[in-house]
């Protein structure tokens, strides 16, 4: 059995497209699929009781985050499979059946991951080396392509073979429930983003393997329901990081990030003024940049 679970915010049409891809795909196995709606205003919630009632739908009345609706999902599920899956993807035929296959094949992986495709076909990265913070230093000044080991240079992996890799993108991760049991659920501090990176450490560090597996094939449309809060996105993305090192790495690992932030901040805030005598589509986009990170740096003091 193969318990999926989805967490919806406002993307009605692409949830039932990822719907309509996973029922429409033969199944090897018995699998259910569980939507948690976190208060969507855009009609999910009808979409889903008249379009597909075998959905076990949970709706929420607030947005209560990714983790602990995720969480409200896995608190009821028995299976030994589970695989969490974003609404803005498309399943290919098979991924789900390679996915649970190469589980069972190899009971020393705790979690293994798709790859990942754009909608034109080309290579998303979906798998992340673990952040430390030298790696978000080289992340940030762009240097992290050129420091070996600093990212994984998916694009040019043999798309035939499994790898081993230290983080999988939440998007789709199929869990061995064995392994989720012993190391506990999300950690619901973690509202939005870090939240797959903090169980994937947790796995690792219980002893479990991580494993991307190319045979299964996902099409995901990324960003769909972040990109509807862009600007305040960014923003839970660093605070999200800095929980990371604080709960890992401790109180001053979270502050020399703190620092990291400030320093690369600075240049791009000053930037900013020249973003304002052009207005090509690059401008505007440096523009928005320069805002972010404007409102990251005098957000810094409280995060």
């Amino acid at each position: 059995m193969l318990s999926i679970i989805i967490v919806n915010w406002n993307t009605r049409d692409l949830l039932s497209q990822c719907l309509t891809s996973i029922y429409t795909c033969p199944s090897a196995c018995p699998f259910e699929v569980l939507v948690v709606d976190n208060a969507s205003s855009d009609g999910s919630v009808s979409m889903l009781r008249e379009g597909f009632p075998q959905v076990r739908l949970i709706e929420n009345q607030v947005n209560v985050g990714f983790a602990a609706a995720n969480n409200q999902a896995l608190s009821l599920i028995e299976s030994p499979y589970i695989l969490l899956l974003n609404p803005d993807t498309v399943v290919k035929p098979g991924a789900l059946n390679e996915l649970k296959e190469y589980l069972e094949r190899n009971p020393q992986v705790g979690a293994a991951g798709a790859r990942m495709l754009n909608p034109d076909g080309s290579l998303q990265v979906s798998c992340y080396v673990a952040p430390t913070l030298f790696r978000e230093f080289l992340r940030l000044v762009h240097l992290d392509r050129f420091w070996p080991g600093a990212s994984y240079q998916m694009d040019h992996w043999d798309i035939t073979l499994p790898r081993e890799v230290e983080i999988i993108q939440g998007a789709c991760m199929m869990m061995r429930k064995k392994a989720l049991d012993q190391v506990g659920l999300f950690d619901e501090r973690f509202f939005i983003y870090t939240e797959e990176v903090d169980l994937c450490y947790r796995l690792r560090q219980a002893g479990w393997k991580l494993h991307w597996v190319p045979q299964a094939e996902v099409i995901h449309y990324e960003g769909q329901s972040t990109s509807q809060l862009a600007p305040e996105m960014f923003i839970h993305l660093y605070q999200s990081k800095l929980k990371f090192f604080r709960k890992h790495q401790g109180k001053s690992a979270a502050w020399i990030y703190k620092f990291i932030l400030f320093v690369i901040s600075i240049p791009r805030v000053m930037l900013m003024p020249i973003s304002w005598l052009r207005t090509s589509p690059e401008q505007h986009r440096f523009r928005d940049l320069s805002s972010n990170y404007l409102r990251l740096l005098t957000s810094l003091p409280r995060l």
